[in-house]
């Protein structure tokens, strides 16, 4: 199937043609064959009314929300009317919250396992007796082997309170988050490392000019909020450039693609960064006033011209120019995108820190259309365990003295080789909240063989996900629908509307059902049960958040009767100008080049394809795979293949097929091709999250082609530690 690449034929994309697809049909085709016993409560509908105060976690975005509640059933969500945030909209995955809340496969009670780890057989026992060996089993390990014996995965709001107690009151510095290891970690250090702080997506897209991105997928991400702005933005003129080597969503509305090389971005910005530095088109004021290093900066890499990058990037010098001329033409007015999931090819810190600094050339900062930092409220309280008696322990990148520019938390890799090799010291105990790191780290059977040697495995989760078939406890949490525990703050800024600033806080839409619990409960209990029981700081979740609201003069009670959103005058956001490091003397003397270069990254072998995933914008990646609605909608992911590469392959669209790496590893499972011109040859794409093998996971087990799978060549960007994701190439084998 050829595709017209227009920007008018957008929607017809991949991306766009499964969202399109109507809610209502999706809901008919999707009950069929999967629902169990009803777990929605049945009534006679007479109760009904509208609860206030939900904040979506479908995403990270974490959108305000209201839900439409008869006789203590959600029945439908809906954006909250007052949010200045997302407003009215939600997104596909926000309306499907319902079937996660009342999925027939969610975690019910607490579940031991009494096979084997990876065969498990499940046995329902009391939430007594489930805590009473966590905190046993979890106290002998940090008696026998000290804190450090410990590791733990978080991700999510509710594993900030756990996280914490076992950083501070346990003291375990083995905590490795995947939002920051394998997703954006790596650009917010790289950007700290440029302009002195993280950049979030503080991009003001909706003023811009110009919109400059690499392997952004606007669109596809579906962040409401964030793609309300950039959508404004085209609607106001921006023009918009994409580099990707795919025709994503986002390429198709852009008035300039690039199809990169991939891992060669860098190449790209830099030689950007030396035309406009040799043909006097940066904004030599900002630079002037901001700027640290520029002479040892404009020095490092004055030999990037732009035919060495074009030959390197396998793009037209021309269009090379084309862009930063662009660029130089409508700064400072413009969106250098930092981008959001970041760990790429294991040269990523690199190409953080020249996005940071072609920002800075163009002066795009505290200004309409550049990065602003908004004016957030503040005055809130913080929930701090307090510190137990033990010996602080260095993590394991500092004791090294490798990976100096790393995330919070210890670098994933080393928390695993540490783990299997008992090398400095031995990690026997696990414990998992809301991550699951079969899906999330490279090489699945490292991680396997780490959660093999463990003595225990706690996992506490929504969903019996992969890595659940590893756990000797499972514990069954309260979905973010059903519980209190994230407080969303923000502000509004636009040339013409008046600046806002809003305070939410999550508040349950509905009781929660079964013997479900909530992270404060869960995470005290264990406490008193190895011995912490003096370091909790809050006994309830309620009083949690009120004590974290009370420092700002609100409280749950306050915000219920503000239809969960506090709104307060906002300030302006321009006007602030960080400085700009262009070469960084702290890198040097940490052993990395003090001004952004380029590493290359290995060619594709003969007879392989590079393997690229992203997003779907009815996805989020595994979390939602059950999720019967949104499964209806995309239930596999296509696997995109160039139509020239189709030909020599003897592959037509739709064919399924199976893949195999370059190191042996199968898919084990299937999908089908998508025939397209919208892909480099030497690459395919796929949607990351299908292919879960938990049984326990009706819906989504086998659906699609699991491409951490097969992501088992390890590529550790050296300044962070974070893991880069596509540096696995494999073969197509036709089902």
């Amino acid at each position: 199937m050829a595709l017209n690449l227009t920007r008018r034929n957008f929607l017809k994309t991949a991306s766009f043609a499964a969202a399109s697809v109507p809610l209502s049909k999706i809901v008919a085709h999707a009950e069929e064959g999967v629902s169990k016993t009803p777990l929605i409560p049945q009534g006679s509908f007479k109760d009904t009314r509208t609860v206030t105060g939900g904040i979506c976690e479908m995403c990270f975005w974490r959108c305000q929300l209201v839900g439409k509640v008869r006789d203590g059933a959600l029945m439908k969500i809906e954006g909250n009317p007052k949010s200045i945030d997302n407003g009215l909209s939600i997104c596909a995955r926000g309306n499907a919250g319902i079937k996660l809340l009342y999925d027939p496969d969610r975690l019910k009670y607490p579940m031991k396992n009494v096979g084997k780890r990876g065969e498990p057989k499940w046995k329902r026992i009391s939430w007594e007796e489930a805590l009473d060996e966590c905190g046993k089993k979890l106290k002998a390990t940090v008696d026998k082997y000290g804190p450090q014996g410990i590791a733990m995965f978080p991700h999510g709001a509710s594993a900030k309170y756990p996280m914490h107690y076992f950083e501070h009151a346990v003291g375990t510095p083995n905590v490795s988050e995947a939002s920051f290891f394998q997703c954006r970690g790596v650009r917010d250090y790289a950007w700290l490392s440029a302009i002195g702080g993280g950049p979030d997506e503080n991009v003001d897209m909706a003023n811009a000019k110009v919109i400059f991105a690499l392997g952004c997928h606007f669109g596809e991400n579906i962040h409401v909020s964030h793609t309300k702005k950039y959508l404004k933005g085209l609607a106001n003129g921006a023009k918009l450039v994409i580099v990707d080597p795919r025709f994503s969503a986002s390429a198709s509305k852009a008035h300039i693609w690039m199809q990169i090389k991939p891992g060669t971005d860098t190449a790209m910005v830099l030689a950007m960064m030396n035309y406009l530095i040799e043909n006097k088109k940066y904004n030599a004021d900002y630079v002037d006033e901001y700027g640290e290093g520029f002479d040892e900066f404009k020095e490092a890499i004055s030999g990037w011209t732009l035919e060495k990058a074009a030959k390197e990037c396998e793009v037209p010098a021309a269009q090379i120019k084309e862009i930063a001329d662009l660029l130089a033409a409508n700064a400072p007015n413009v969106s250098i995108h930092p981008g959001r999931f970041s760990s790429w090819y294991g040269n990523d810190f690199q190409r953080g820190r020249a996005l940071g600094c072609l920002a800075g050339m163009l002066g795009a900062f505290g200004v309409p259309g550049g990065w602003v930092k908004p004016k957030s409220p503040g005055g809130f309280g913080k929930i701090k365990w307090g510190h137990g008696h033990h010996e602080e322990v260095e993590a394991l990148h500092r004791e090294a003295e490798i990976y100096h520019q790393s995330p919070a938390g210890t670098p994933t890799d080393l928390i695993r080789d540490c783990a299997i090799t008992g090398n400095p010291y031995p990690i026997k105990s696990c414990v998992v909240w809301g991550q699951n790191p079969i899906q999330t780290i490279p090489n699945q059977q490292k991680t396997i063989d780490m959660l093999m040697q463990m003595d225990f495995v706690m996992c506490v989760d929504v969903m019996p996900t992969d890595i659940t078939m590893y756990a000797d406890i499972l514990l069954p949490e309260a979905s973010y629908l059903e519980r209190y525990d994230y407080i969303k703050k923000g502000t509004q800024w636009d040339l013409s509307a008046k600046q806002q600033q809003y305070i939410s806080a999550r508040m349950p839409l509905v009781e929660a059902g079964f013997e479900r619990k909530d992270q404060v409960y869960i995470c005290n209990e264990l406490a008193k049960r190895m011995g912490n029981e003096e370091a909790i700081p809050v006994h309830t979740i309620e009083e949690m958040m009120d004590k974290m609201l009370q420092p700002a003069g609100l409280s749950i009670k306050k915000l219920i009767e503000e239809n969960g959103i506090h709104l307060q005058p906002g300030k302006d956001p321009y006007g602030e100008f960080p400085d700009i490091i262009f070469y960084n003397e702290d890198l040097v003397d940490e052993g990395y080049s003090g001004a952004p270069t380029y590493v290359p990254i290995p060619e594709v072998p003969q007879g392989y394809l590079r393997l690229l995933f992203g997003r779907s914008p009815l996805h989020s990646f595994n979390r939602t795979q059950n999720n019967a609605w949104l499964h209806a909608a995309m239930p596999e992911n296509p696997v995109w293949v160039n139509d020239k590469t189709a030909k020599q392959l003897g592959l037509k669209d739709g064919d399924r097929i199976s893949l195999v790496n370059s190191e042996g590893v199968e898919s084990g499972t299937t999908s089908h091709v998508m025939v397209t011109p919208g892909i480099r040859q030497d690459c395919v794409f796929m949607a990351h999250g299908y292919g879960t093998k938990n049984a326990a996971m009706t819906v989504a087990k086998d659906a699609g082609i699991d491409d951490q799978k097969l992501i088992t060549i390890i590529a550790v960007d050296p300044e962070t530690g974070c893991h880069g994701m596509r540096n696995n190439f494999v073969k197509i084998v036709k089902a």
